[in-house]
């Protein structure tokens, strides 16, 4: 074991559905605009654009039920997500091997600060502030692809206090999972341990404290969350 000078950081670990092992996160990348009807909503252009991509931090995870609303916002939106877990790595990875890359899959929220980022887009300035805060991403245990295959189509849902928010299908993405482990993989060098959050339907919006969010994509997982 190295000697280091501060302790060394815990490791982000998320649970694995009817198992005691657990999988160990090393980076979080999230696809922008990954659903026609989501990219309208949001003023742009749903046809097949290159697909863009951020990042959130492993620590944003969280698996304890519970978002602790974020100072300096008065505007965080709800978007419910397919996640996926990487068992391999590469780059430029052919589109035959992608999904050999895949370890299991989730459910999460990409929780955004709107009102931060749609300032930051104003001044054209990168979105960090704006998703990567803390507790930004609670994600559902995962299943392994081992025992539910590769969704490819199924309904991904999100209620706020019982209330449908948010519904689509897996099936109308327009960069299918296959495609978004090859086009990301272009960009960085992928490895074991990397999540990929691949976009939400249309329906997003605020919550408030006090808030109850269930969501789920079917067959793979639910989740609730509780807005404190």
């Amino acid at each position: 074991m190295p000697t280091t000078v501060i302790p060394l950081p815990q490791p982000v670990l998320l649970p694995v559905s009817g198992s005691d092992a657990q999988f160990p996160v090393r980076r979080v990348y999230c696809v922008g605009r990954n659903y026609a009807d989501h990219a309208i909503e949001m003023g742009h252009d749903p046809s097949r654009e290159p697909p863009f991509f951020f990042q959130k931090n492993p620590q944003n995870l969280v698996t304890d039920g519970r978002f602790p609303y974020p100072p300096l916002s008065a505007n965080v939106h709800f978007e419910v997500e397919l996640v996926m877990a990487l068992k391999a790595d590469g780059s430029d990875i052919a589109l035959d091997d992608a999904l050999d890359c895949v370890w299991g899959y989730g459910v999460g929220i990409d929780f955004t600060r709107r009102d931060l980022q749609d300032g930051l887009k104003k001044a054209g300035r990168s979105w960090e502030a704006a998703k990567a805060f803390e507790a930004s991403a609670p994600v559902s245990a995962l299943r392994p692809a081992d025992e539910i295959g590769h969704p490819q189509a199924g309904a991904i849902w999100l209620d706020v206090n019982g209330q449908r928010k948010q519904s689509g299908d897996l099936a109308q993405m327009i960069w299918k999972l296959p495609e978004i482990v090859v086009e990301l993989s272009k960009l960085f060098t992928l490895a074991p341990g990397d999540i990929i959050m691949t976009g939400t339907p249309a329906g997003v919006g605020p919550i408030v404290r006090g808030d109850h969010i269930r969501c789920g994509v079917e067959g793979v997982a639910d989740l609730d969350v509780a807005i404190i």
